[in-house]
This record gives structure tokens, sequence and C-alpha cells, in this order.
């Protein structure tokens, strides 16, 4: 199998008969690094059902180009030299600063307020396409673009407006810009939390409405207080740096926050419990993902100290905004300044809203001046990037892959993401991870096996469940990279059939702590390994024991005193709580000694199930596994 070029995974690069130093030496003085955002599911993408990602489109654009450059240069006129520039449209109002980066390097139509029919008809005519959020970049407009489209960019973190899986079966790469809007998000998240201590808005309108109530806006002090800060990224990372400046106390809980970055910030790492329930003020910074989803409800809220103050200037999805106003009724919430809400904009009528208690902003996070330039900037040199041929850190869908490559590879790419999902949830919280090992098993020559859409896989599961990026063979390693993680790699020679691309694949987890102990090495690793057999992925060790179930569904490890029974006893609790099991496996290091046992469900148990399976007086450890 020939390695995979990474300039073939996009698309060849346009020519532009301007000089392309300027918009390099642009690109690289920029501030703006760039971060992704959750789109579609790799596996939409990849099944073998569906049809190879297009290539013949990007052909026939690079035709298109090709027999333009002829015609310039047998011309030699100025009109025709502008020809063999790439065409960009921008169809909402992008900062001056963004639109000189991209008339250094294309043809810029910018285009405003057009209707889907007007779109649609200018389409065929560019290469790429830079839009905010008033544009809908339907399947329609795909395919009106007649496979010259290369590039959506949108300029801002959203991509709601763009439908990516016609983009992706139309070889058309979408970019974003989320970066750009850190410094602004975070100035915003501050100001919220000093204006709500102080009963800024709620004074300025009792005054406006003419009275003078100085004892009733009595504020609160910051200075000593502790702040959580839940997601610490870039924006909960900025927040921490402004709120230390404020004499607060800052903690923050993020699994998979590097110590060293949080420590050099003077915050401490904690887990979720002890941030909700210890903290004075709460500062939402964590993406909406099926995980985080009312994550703030009224059990959470419950936990926590009465009194507390929560500022929200994520995503309005994270909190149940109807026990949110319960918590302020009953004072466990004494305030709440929200930024963003679960519906935009939220309803007249909205008690969250309209309570007394509660100061809001119309999602004001990245309105500043400075932040719109810096996305203009920052998305045009995403474009720019994108249509020069290099992989793009920004791209929020699938780059094309050859499809012998994908066609081969498709069963071990499952089995890398579920070994990255299973291998990170056997991670006990606190330490954060800080490095992976990947090994490879197989009979093949390195230069005949190219790893990387399996590594980018196995990034995948391990950071996707708790994170707002969308992580593919594009943006992998750079999502590594951000979160402070390093991949590395080790291929193992194996005498196997090389008909078979890969023989096992390892992952290994270092210097954490594990929910599951007999999943560490020796050597203090997690090391989790599967293989495909008849095209199924499944697990074939965990730690020391070999086991072999495959991988679907959900996963029960449990660590036990190898004895009679005990397959009937643990089937039996689960029967008795109709939990179906899907298959068993166990592993021994010797008879009558310790063994695992690796049990498939179909549905989650519930708490009391798993109670009753941990009481079981051989079983010394077990570990629940969502898959």
């Amino acid at each position: 199998m020939a390695t995979i070029s990474a300039k073939s995974i996009l698309f060849p690069k346009i020519s532009s008969s301007s000089s392309n130093s300027n918009v390099s030496s642009n690109r690289s003085s920029s501030s703006f690094l760039p971060s992704f955002k959750p789109t579609i599911s790799l596996k939409a993408s990849y099944s073998k059902s569906r049809s190879p990602l297009p290539c013949s489109a990007i052909k026939n654009g690079l035709d298109t180009v090709e027999a333009k450059e002829k015609s310039a240069s047998s011309s030699g006129t100025k009109d025709a030299t502008k020809e063999t520039k790439p065409t960009i449209l921008v169809s909402e109002k992008l900062g001056e600063a963004g639109i000189k980066v991209l008339e250094s390097f294309a043809n810029v139509d910018c285009s405003y307020n057009l209707t889907p029919e007007e779109l649609c008809k200018k389409i065929s005519n560019v290469d790429a396409l830079i839009v905010r959020s008033g544009t809908k970049v339907s399947r329609q407009v795909f395919e009106a673009s007649k496979g010259r489209l290369k590039v959506v960019g949108r300029a801002g973190v959203g991509i709601d407006n763009v439908d990516l899986q016609a983009a992706t079966e139309f070889g058309c790469l979408v970019v974003n810009a989320p970066t750009a809007n850190t410094v602004a998000a975070a100035e915003h998240g501050i100001a919220l939390l000093s204006s709500m201590a102080r009963n800024v808005a709620q004074s300025d309108a009792s005054m406006k409405a003419g009275k003078w109530e100085r004892n009733k806006y009595v504020g609160v002090s910051l200075v000593g207080k502790t702040l959580a800060i839940m997601g610490f990224g870039k924006v909960g990372s900025e927040v921490a740096r402004r709120a230390k400046g404020l004499g607060m106390h800052i903690i923050a809980h993020d699994p998979y926050a590097p110590a060293d970055r949080a420590r050099a910030l003077g915050v401490e790492l904690v887990s979720f419990e002890k941030a909700i329930t210890t903290a004075d003020f709460i500062s939402l910074h964590m993406p909406l993902t099926p995980t985080t989803s009312k994550v703030f409800n009224d059990e959470t809220f419950g936990k926590m100290k009465k009194g507390v103050r929560i500022i929200n200037v994520a995503r309005g999805g994270v909190i149940d905004e109807d026990a949110l106003v319960r918590a302020l009724d009953s004072g466990v919430v004494a305030q709440a300044a929200l930024d963003v809400f679960t519906v935009e904009p939220p309803p007249q009528d909205s008690k969250l809203v309209q309570h007394a208690n509660v100061t809001v902003t119309p999602h004001l996070g990245a309105s500043t001046k400075e932040a719109q330039e810096g996305v203009a900037i920052e998305i045009a040199e995403a474009v720019v990037g994108a249509l020069n041929g290099e992989l793009s850190a920004t791209a929020v869908n699938a780059p094309m892959v050859p499809a012998e490559v994908l066609s081969e590879l498709a069963p071990y790419v499952v089995l890398a993401e579920k070994l990255g999902k299973l291998a990170v949830q056997l991670v006990a919280g606190g330490s954060g991870i800080k490095s992976v090992k990947v090994v490879y098993k197989s009979a093949r020559d390195r230069d005949d096996l190219d790893t990387r859409l399996l590594r980018a896989m196995i990034i995948k599961g391990i950071f996707e469940p708790i994170s707002s990026n969308f992580i593919n063979l594009v943006n992998a390693d750079y999502t590594a990279k951000e979160k402070g993680v390093r991949i590395s790699e080790e291929r193992i020679v194996v005498d196997s059939s090389p008909e078979f691309p890969v023989d096992t694949v390892q992952v290994r987890i270092a210097n954490v702590e594990s929910k599951f102990a007999s999943a560490m090495l020796d050597n203090g690793e997690i090391c989790i390994e599967g293989k495909v057999k008849g095209g199924v992925p499944h697990l074939t060790c965990v730690g020391s024991f070999s086991v072999d179930v495959s991988i679907e569904g959900s996963l029960i490890l449990c660590k036990q005193v190898d004895q009679p029974g005990m397959i009937g006893r643990v089937g039996s609790i689960l029967g008795q709580r109709n939990v179906n099991v899907s298959f068993m496996s166990v592993g021994r290091i010797g008879v009558r000694k310790q063994a695992i046992m690796a049990i498939g469900v179909d549905e989650e148990p519930d708490k009391d199930t798993l109670k009753q399976i941990g009481d079981v007086p051989a079983i010394e450890e077990f570990v629940f596994l969502d898959l």
C-alpha cells in the first residue's frame, strides 16, 4: 500500500499568480492558534457501505484551473492572468483585515444578503465560500457548485448552517475560526462575574426607574472567594489568569487538562464533585456534548454550597434551565449571570431571563471589535491555506482519503476508536493524561503501513467524548498537542499474514491512576489491546489478562477470584434486572487464582445492579465502560 501524501488528502494546490510569500508570512505571524468544533460522526464518512469520498469533482476542478492557466499563458493579457487566481465568495460581512488576506491570494467577491437561489447561481463560479451564521450552505449549494467549490469557511465557531455530510460527499473541506474570540469570551466572563457580584445591572435599572436603593443592592466581595472553573481549556485558562488578579482562589475541573499547566497558573485541578461542593462562584467553560448536556441539574444544584453564584459564557445546554430557576427560587443559587441559553434568543416570557437574581446578555462573548477582526483573519488564513493544499487544523469534516486505504483499514478504524474510548474510561480523574503510546503488531513492512488514520481514530476515541472538537485525520495530532498530550507509536514485526494490515493494536496510557487497577501493567501503564476478527473489533487483552470479547454495546469488567459459579452468579444478577448479556469471556492467570470476566451488555445497568455485582464476595473490583 502506498503511503498517502498529506496534500493528496485535501486537494491539489490551486495556482495563483500573486506571490504566496506574503500570504505565508501573514499566516505565520498570526497569534490566533486553530482549534476545533464537533460535526458529523466519522462512521458515516468511513463506512464501507458509502461511496468513496469523491475525487472526480476535485480532478474536474483542477482540470478547469489548469485549462485557465494555459489560456492565460497563451494570451498574456491582464484578464487571463487574473483568471489563474482562485475566486472566493464572501457572503456576509467580514473584517477588513480578513479581506486583505484573501485579496493577496485570490479574486474576492463580496456579495452580501444573497437569497438561496442567488447563492446557488453564483456558487459554480467560485472555489471557496466564506459565511457567518446567516447563510445556509445546503446540499443544494454543493450540488449547484458542480464540483468546483473546494472550501467553505465559517467565520466563527458554530457550523450548524453548513451541511457537513453533503460537504464531505462532494469533496469540500469545511473550516471554522474558533480561537480568535478566546480573550473576548474570557473578558466577558469576568465582566459578568464582577457585575453580578455587585448587582450592577439591577441597580442600573433601579436608578433609571427613578429609585435610590443602596441597601437593596449590597453585593459580595470577590477577594478570597473560591472560583471553580468547569472546563480548563483556552477560555477557562484565560478566566483563571484574570480571576487570580482579583484575589480569588481558583480550582478547576477538567479530566484532560495537563496538571503542570494548571500548576503554572496557580490552579488546583479537582474532581467534579469537589468543584461544585466547595466553590463560592462557578464559571462554566465546557463544550456541549452528550456527556455535558444538562449536567447542571436538580441533583447537581442540590450538592452546591447555599448561596453559590454561577456564570455561563459557554453553551446554554449544559444547564437545565428549569432546574436553575428552582435553585434560584430556593436560594441554593444566589445569583446567575448568563450569556448563553438553550434556545437563542430565549422566549420573551422566560422565567430565567426575567428572574430578579439573574443578569443576562444576548450571547456577547465574542462581540468585541478586536475579536471580530481576529475571526476574519483566522478564517481567511484557514481558507487560503486550504486552497494552497495544506492540511487545515481547523477542518471540521473528514478529509479525502484514497478509497483503497479506507476499504482496507475500515474495520481497524472502528477498532482504534473503540480502544481509545475504552482506555480513557479506565483513567481516574485528577492527574491528567500526559502521554499515550500506540503499539502496532504487523507482518508488513514499515513503508507499507500508513497508521495516521488509526492514530487519529485513537485520539478521537480518547478526546472527543469530552470535547467540542470534531477530530479526524486533519486535526488529531494538533488536538493532542494542544491538550499537552504526547502521542507516540511503535511498530513490532510479527510472524502473521501480511494480507492483513495490522495484527493487533495496543493503547498504553502512562503516569495516570486507573479506575480498574487490573488494567495496569507492572510499569504503571494502563494497557488494553485489540484485534479484528472476521471484520469485527475484539478486545483481546486488559492489563496482563487475556480476554476475547467483541467491542460493541457496553462492557463490564470484573476482577475476581477464579472459582466455580461466578459466571452464573453475575449473569443471574443481570438477568434479574432485565439486562441482556450479549457475550462473556474470562481470562485468568492461573487455576483458582485471579481472573478478569468481561461481560458485554445491551443495556446500561442501573446503580443498584452494579452495586449488587460489586457486592459479590469473590469480585475484587469492577468497572462499567460505555461504548
